[in-house]
């Protein structure tokens, strides 16, 4: 009798150990996998920009990314709806059509994502992979300020630390490629300004759009899936618009896959999913674990970039990069108790850091980069 009162409890705590275990696997794959998808659509970027041949349009890259990422959402709402395409198409309506006030309000942040993909590309195409993955995190201060300005949060000294921190690691980085880009660039035909303007722009838009979809997302019941679709909508005819704008004449040349490998295929599928797919595995993560995956990546594309591209990593390199990775991981740390109000700040702070409590689900969605964080 005593036997059997103590097997339940016994039988209870077997498979509370057993549920940490997988928990404690699931976050191990869910930094293997951010990792993966932060540094690799970066470096398969800068390659396929950088190789000999016909260059593909950058503006019809961003298109087939929304018309992919569209597509997944729409088959994800009707695996909800068990493949009822009648209940999919009045979840649409109703969402998009009938509330079109609502829907209207996600054409600031798509036209920012628009924008902020396209910058990407020529971004990479102008700086070395480091050097962009070092600078892109940039996001993090001006997402951070506009969460303090646009949603009154409050960050922790330690995160104002890192934040300082971290504007002085990307500042002695960009004093580091000031010296080498002569020698750097020249010979590629790259453009360093114009790289280092389109990704303090991209980081600008970044964080105004995630705060501003923030806001939107606050007090809303529709489904982040239906949101994705808003997203994407508007996303594809404003990324026909600029397609037309910038390209119009060679694409209706060349035609619209002009220049497409089986590596920009590639490139536009991470853009596609690798946002949905840092929304699925983040479930499993937290901050800190997320600032292990974000740093852990400027690593990995430094390496990288050193072997597939010759890149130099010099002191001020080494500093400044040391600086951004320690930056990024102090602002993931959890806050002290009783900072109420600030307890949400640092999961806004970037599209790779996640949101807690009931918003956990919500952020990774964002468009980045992959991204995305339009990504990233």
């Amino acid at each position: 009798m005593a036997g059997g009162n103590h097997s339940p409890a016994a039988e209870e705590k077997a498979g509370s150990r057993g549920q940490s275990e997988g928990n404690r696997k699931l976050k191990y794959i869910s930094l293997a996998v951010l990792v993966v998808q932060n540094a690799s659509l970066i470096l398969s970027i800068r390659y396929v920009r950088t190789l000999p041949g016909d260059r593909f349009f950058t503006t019809s890259a961003v298109v087939m990314a929304e018309v992919l990422k569209v597509l997944t959402c729409l088959f994800i709402i009707l695996l909800q709806k068990r493949f009822s395409v009648k209940e999919m198409v009045l979840l649409l309506l109703d969402s998009i059509v009938f509330q079109y006030k609502d829907t209207l309000k996600l054409a600031v942040p798509s036209l920012i994502y628009t924008l902020q993909n396209n910058l990407q590309y020529v971004a990479i195409s102008n700086l070395p992979a480091a050097t962009f993955q070092v600078t892109y995190q940039l996001k993090i201060l001006t997402t951070a300020l506009f969460s303090v300005l646009m949603l009154r949060k409050s960050l922790s000294k330690v995160q104002w630390i890192s934040l300082l921190l971290l504007f002085a690691g990307v500042a002695i980085v960009q004093v580091q490629q000031e010296g080498n880009k002569e020698t750097s660039s020249t010979s590629s035909g790259q453009n360093y300004v114009v790289g280092v303007v389109a990704v303090v722009i991209s980081c600008l838009s970044s964080g105004f759009a995630g705060v501003y979809f923030e806001k939107i997302l606050k007090g809303s019941a529709a489904s982040v899936w239906v949101r994705n679709v808003q997203l994407g909508i508007f996303g594809i005819v404003l990324g026909l618009l600029g397609m037309w704008w910038n390209d119009g004449a060679a694409i209706a040349d060349q035609g619209f896959f002009y220049g497409y490998t089986n590596m920009v295929w590639c490139v536009i599928f991470n853009q596609a999913f690798g946002g949905l797919l840092v929304a699925v595995v983040v479930k499993y993560a937290d901050n800190i674990l997320k600032g292990f995956a974000t740093s852990f990546s400027i690593i990995v594309s430094t390496v990288t970039s050193i072997y597939l591209f010759g890149f130099h990593v010099d002191l001020l390199f080494t500093v400044g990069a040391g600086l951004v990775i320690g930056a990024v991981y102090m602002y993931s740390l959890p806050k002290a108790p009783g900072g109420s109000s600030s307890s949400l700040s640092s999961s806004s702070a970037s599209a790779t850091l996640p949101r807690k409590d009931g918003d956990a689900d919500m952020e990774p969605f964002l468009p980045k980069c992959a991204g995305k964080e339009k990504g990233s």
